[in-house]
């Protein structure tokens, strides 16, 4: 037992050893057999080279141009995506990027066609960005493909003949009073070859338009100025998508024809991510929202599920109590969070997953480009709120004075740019923001959108609203756990027998070679 503690084995992003395994919250046996998955799919990649640079091709219309592939070395592997530069000619520096989805990381192998659904929901945020807030400066999309051989091209990038006739059937549609396609086109290929999976192609974002918000975070965050520069950007993207509210929660995608319409369930990840672990999340795509209670029934459904599903949702009696208390009491008090009357809307366009690497800025962290949509969708406008990030601590251990006094910082500057572009809903939304942050929501809302963090959050800033004494008292617990599911002593001794089980094969996975290893459910 000993020797194995000591033992390693790779992920994706680095090695880990048992005995910092045993510790973690999330499924390493799952985790142990992406990196195989993902050498084996780059490979794939590779060994289609001359399929990607025929792609590319296809889509841009250049004539003579030469598009190159660039080194493996080069490719840029994120949690959902890798990124290939592709080379014009013999530039120096990359044009463009192909980026597409790993399956084994978004549960296409659990759910055939969700590879697709993230990137029909990716380009639908880019088209309705391009439509709707042309300030808010994202990437520019080229074009698209699908596992289905299925592939759309830019208006503007269109061969002279379609693009006139394409350009002449929107004045017509136009004219007539008629929907207007996105200018996404569909756009037949002669190739023979196909990559057999969905991608896009985009822009590549050099040193001239910015760099990374990661790459100066930890030195800049203390600067007042710096920070002043990056809440403004914040304010004017969250203000910018605001002004036009949304009549369901959902996602965007562009259907068949090149038509936008919200018509796909909200993807965040989270959805995806849990998917991917084999735990059921039973919201179906194609499937929108009207209400806050229906979306937020949902999301605590999902949370449930996981406690039910994964194999290490618990690490012991005690631990199960937590969890399940916490969850029975979330779905108690919700009510509380959310105001009645925004019950059916405002919705509005939200960044789900908007991180320092996905935040690009100029030396003076002016927002300059936004990267990595896929997780964007219509949301209640309760869920949207600053970035959890600010204090630079985890969703579960953010300290409340610190992020307190960020927040006031933050508002200030949101206040001063809605009074700079006043519309309709930028004092609703203020008002939305300052509610929620007083009474509450802000930390409520947090805790839906993070499944192993949830717990935290609930005990150390929604719980101690209603009662400080409940965390210490054994009562509340035993009876709280009773109303969580019927036979709730079963279910918590399973519950503990399957991390038992778990704990068993992850030590079997760390004894054996890699080659070895299987996944254990």
């Amino acid at each position: 037992m000993l020797a194995s503690t000591k033992l390693t084995r790779r992920l994706l992003h680095g090695e880990i050893t048992y005995s910092a395994a045993k510790e973690l919250e999330t499924n390493v046996l799952h985790a142990l057999t992406y990196p195989d998955q993902q050498d084996r799919y780059l490979q794939g990649l590779l060994q289609k080279s001359h399929i990607i640079e025929a792609v590319v091709a296809h889509h841009l219309n250049l004539g003579s141009t030469r598009y190159h592939v660039s080194d493996p070395r080069e490719w840029l592997s994120g949690t959902f995506n890798v990124c290939i530069p592709i080379y014009v000619d013999n530039k120096q520096d990359p044009s463009f990027l192909l980026r597409l989805p790993l399956p084994h990381r978004v549960g296409e192998n659990v759910s055939t066609g969700n590879a697709d659904e993230k990137i029909r929901c990716e380009v639908g945020t880019y088209s309705w960005l391009q439509h709707h807030c042309p300030e808010v400066l994202i990437p520019r999309l080229h074009g698209y493909g699908l596992s289905t051989g299925q592939k759309f091209t830019s208006l503007n990038n269109l061969p002279f003949v379609s693009r006139l006739f394409e350009s002449f059937r929107r004045y017509v549609l136009k004219f007539l009073g008629y929907p207007i396609p996105s200018e996404y086109v569909v756009h037949k290929s002669t190739l023979r070859e196909s990559l057999g999976v969905g991608y896009l192609l985009i822009e590549y974002i050099d040193t001239s338009r910015g760099k990374m918000l990661s790459e100066s975070w930890d030195q800049g965050r203390h600067n007042p100025q710096l920070r002043a520069n990056l809440f403004r950007s914040l304010s004017d993207i969250m203000l910018a998508v605001a002004r036009t509210p949304l009549p369901k929660i959902g996602s965007f995608i562009v259907d068949e024809k090149g038509f936008l319409k919200l018509r796909n369930r909200p993807l965040t990840l989270e959805i995806q991510g849990l998917e991917n672990e084999h735990i059921p999340v039973d919201i179906p795509r194609g499937f929108t929202y009207s209400t806050v209670d229906a979306y937020t029934n949902d999301i605590l459904a999902y949370h449930e599920s996981r406690l039910h599903h994964q194999a290490n949702a618990v690490n012991d009696v005690q631990d199960s109590l937590f969890q399940m208390a916490a969850l029975t009491v979330m779905r108690a008090v919700r009510h509380i969070f959310f105001r009645p009357d925004l019950r059916r809307g405002p919705f509005f366009m939200s960044f789900t997953d908007l991180h320092q690497s996905n935040i690009f800025v100029d030396d003076r962290w002016n927002i300059t480009c936004l990267v990595d949509l896929e997780w964007a969708c219509s949301r209640p406008a309760e869920m949207i709120h600053p970035p959890y990030w600010l204090t630079n601590q985890p969703v579960d251990g953010i300290s409340l004075g610190e992020y307190e006094d960020l927040h006031k910082e933050f508002m200030r500057a949101f206040t001063e740019q809605m009074l700079e572009h006043p519309h309709q809903s930028s004092g609703q939304l203020y008002s939305i923001l300052q509610e929620g942050w007083n009474k509450g929501t802000f930390w409520y809302a947090l805790a839906l959108d993070s499944p192993t963090g949830l717990f935290r959050i609930f005990y150390d800033h929604i719980q101690p609203r209603f009662s400080r004494d409940h965390i210490n008292d054994a009562a509340f617990f035993r009876i709280t756990m009773e109303y969580w599911t019927t036979h709730a002593a079963k279910f918590i001794q399973q519950k503990v027998k399957d991390k038992e089980k778990y704990d068993h094969h992850l030590l079997k996975a760390f004894e054996q070679s890699p080659a070895d290893q299987r996944v254990y459910q």
